[in-house]
């Protein structure tokens, strides 16, 4: 009910931060071209990039805001789950788990939330996406199923629901928001 209710008021921007991601994907071919051109001179670069940002009206930045609202709830949930009595050997609906603030004893919550993970990485596009950062995508959900081992059952339940409404969430956003023409090149 806590991820229903976060993902709902995030909605909105969610679907700006899908927006923005695509619009992004649209200019890799125009950073490229100033990438070519300006060689190893990276402060041009980063000049011309700015400059293209600003004309554009892109934000690289657009992206980040869902995730840094989402941090403090998810650090509160960790700390209530760690620090609560109340919540030790609670009875849960889930018939494996008998604490929420225990890790999960069968280790269902972690490999499914790197199922969840790798599912919602096949989704997005990695075009343009540097290959190193893809690469460390493939991993991610993997190194994230062994970090959530040691985590409370509680913890991982919140993580694993609020990333496969995400994933329902980025499918609706890649079928509502078609991605924008192709930017032209840089003159």
């Amino acid at each position: 009910l806590l991820v229903l209710l976060i993902k709902l008021l995030l909605y909105p921007l969610s679907a700006k931060q899908y927006q923005s991601m695509a619009k992004m994907r649209k200019f890799q071919p125009r950073i490229q071209q100033l990438k070519e051109r300006y060689g190893d001179d990276k402060q041009k670069f980063q000049m011309a990039m700015m400059d293209l940002y600003k004309r554009e009206k892109v934000n690289p930045a657009g992206g980040c805001l869902p995730l840094l609202i989402q941090m403090p709830i998810f650090l509160a949930l960790y700390y209530v789950l760690i620090e609560a009595i109340e919540l030790r050997q609670a009875p849960w609906i889930l018939g494996w788990i008998n604490d929420l603030t225990a890790p999960d004893p069968y280790f269902i919550l972690p490999i499914l939330n790197g199922v969840v993970m790798f599912l919602t990485q096949k989704m997005t596009p990695t075009v343009g996406m540097d290959p190193i950062q893809a690469k460390m995508m493939q991993v991610m959900p993997l190194v994230m199923a062994v970090m959530f081992a040691m985590f409370p059952a509680g913890l991982v339940l919140y993580w694993v629901t609020n990333g496969a409404l995400g994933m329902a969430q980025q499918w609706m956003n890649m079928k509502r928001y078609a991605d924008p023409p192709a930017a032209h090149t840089v003159s």
